[in-house]
């Protein structure tokens, strides 16, 4: 592998999620896979970025989330 490839390869591992199969078995590679997505919130932000939310309802999302949790988290 030359340094150009090594640098491409490099590059990659930065920017994508991937793991290297070497002598283990698939089964435990995509367990380890499923484990770094969900880690990594990647589902979270693919559902909230499957559709197109104005800013005024995403305060408003957020305003009433901040509620919710007020009113349950001060419950005595």
């Amino acid at each position: 592998m030359n340094r150009k490839q090594k640098k491409l390869l490099d590059k990659h591992r930065n920017t994508l999620m991937y793991i290297e199969v070497k002598g283990k078995s698939v089964e435990k590679a995509i367990s380890l896979f499923k484990k770094r997505v969900k880690n990594a919130n990647l589902m979270k932000q693919i559902r909230d970025n499957e559709f197109y939310e104005k800013p005024s309802a995403k305060r408003r999302r957020q305003r009433n989330s901040v509620k919710h949790r007020k009113k349950y988290s001060n419950k005595d």
